[in-house]
């Protein structure tokens, strides 16, 4: 009897030594007596007590409201902890490469870009300083894998049941995810893997998704992508080839899709880069080291002022950031009406045919770009002139090399473009 006594005083105390404040943020609950059974589905659970005791009543209330004000909260948070990135409008020169990163914003089927130039060109800083533009689409509320709650092709297997099985889909908007994989990463922190804490302490195999799963419908950025290790270098290219990352470890079966835009930067002189993974980028920007001192100066003293007071210098080129927002938005909702002509489609192919490229993604990919250029523009039809500015960089890295050209290879794509096109 004592040590009944003394466990419930224990338990007592424990209970009153709880600080309110670490109490869960569950929604609002409310226990009235006397009241009848709810029968909804939203609209409460009834308790029916014994006969001879009061009935309970649990209702819950502003799960909606109370689910908006949290992600907004998340939202507000994870802006303010997020280090300060450079402007994308505030990059000086290098119009080549900011030409196919906006395309692939645009149009994210276009393949994704691989920039290749010198070391301290500004590559990393403008890709990440993409993210600022990066308009938001819809997702499933809680989905690890950003599930597109409209295509099959882009939803996780559990989404993909709930609407077999006629479930409503909590839906919220969010921001394209840009996902840095460093070179040191594992395999497993790529694909995903099995989730430890839950095997130790509730005894079930459960996934644990990686990068890919987290970088699906959003950009995946490797830096110094020609160092990148070859077994990490093949799971890249088979979830690039197929749009899903399929695992199979530790009694683990699962496939998610994984539909990224790959970007990849680095330095030629420290290697070159897998045909096959090359072929997996659908548009290459060459960056070369600024010449003109006057432009150089400039891009010194933006640095200075960036790196002196980030949020001014944000702050200045807000309005351009702004205007850049608004013009991707709406090139991307008028991409689909945007049509080429028949005829510039068969040059495109001769192009591509007299060059000697291997397979149709150059013709896919040119056909894409020049689209998306002429939706950058506001106009619902390609002309020659904007495959003439697309071109070299859809074909560049896919042609053969000859160890003994000297001509850089886009200049070869010009050449025969202006000779197909007259």
């Amino acid at each position: 009897m004592a040590s009944v006594l003394g466990t419930s005083t224990a338990i007592l105390a424990s209970r009153s030594l709880v600080s309110p404040s670490l109490k869960p943020a569950f929604p609002s609950i409310s226990i009235n007596p006397g009241q009848g059974y709810g029968r909804k589905l939203y609209g409460g659970i009834g308790i029916q007590g014994r006969k001879g005791r009061p009935q309970f009543h649990i209702a819950v209330t502003n799960v909606a409201t109370e689910i908006n004000s949290v992600e907004q909260a998340q939202k507000l948070a994870a802006k303010e902890s997020q280090r300060p990135v450079f402007p994308f409008a505030a990059i000086v020169g290098q119009d080549e490469m900011k030409l196919c990163l906006l395309l692939n914003v645009i149009d994210p089927k276009i393949g994704g870009v691989m920039i290749m130039g010198d070391r301290g060109t500004g590559k990393s800083t403008t890709v990440r300083s993409l993210v600022d533009l990066l308009p938001e689409i819809r997702v499933v509320f809680g989905d690890p894998y950003n599930s597109d709650p409209e295509d099959p092709e882009s939803m996780g297997i559990e989404v993909r049941e709930k609407v077999v099985n006629g479930e409503e889909l909590t839906i919220t908007m969010t921001k394209i995810n840009m996902v840095d994989l460093p070179l040191g990463a594992t395999e497993d922190r790529v694909c995903g893997t099995i989730d430890i804490e839950k095997a130790l302490t509730e005894g079930v195999k459960a996934f644990e998704p990686g990068l890919l799963a987290k970088a699906n419908r959003g950009i995946l950025y490797v830096d110094e992508v020609n160092l990148l290790d070859d077994h990490l270098v093949d799971v890249l290219l088979d979830s690039a080839a197929s749009g899903w990352n399929t695992v199979e470890r530790e009694g683990i079966s699962i496939s998610h899709p994984a539909r990224f835009i790959l970007i990849g930067s680095g330095n030629p002189e420290e290697g070159e880069l897998r045909p096959q993974l090359l072929d997996r980028f659908g548009m290459h920007a060459q960056v070369g080291t600024v010449r003109d001192a006057e432009l150089r100066v400039k891009i010194v003293e933006e640095r200075a002022r960036f790196d002196k007071n980030p949020k001014e210098f944000r702050d200045s080129y807000k309005a351009e950031q702004e205007k850049l927002q608004q013009q991707i938005a709406s090139a991307r909702s008028s991409l689909s009406s945007v049509q080429i002509d028949q005829d510039l489609k068969v040059k495109i192919s001769k192009v591509c045919a007299e060059l000697n490229v291997d397979g149709l993604r150059g013709d896919i990919v040119t056909n894409r770009a020049a689209k998306a250029l002429a939706a950058l523009k506001g106009r619902d039809k390609v002309i020659a002139e904007d495959i003439a500015t697309v071109i070299p960089n859809c074909l560049r890295h896919r042609l053969r090399k000859d160890p003994l050209e000297s001509i850089d290879s886009g200049l070869l794509v010009i050449e025969k473009f202006y000779e197909v096109f007259g």
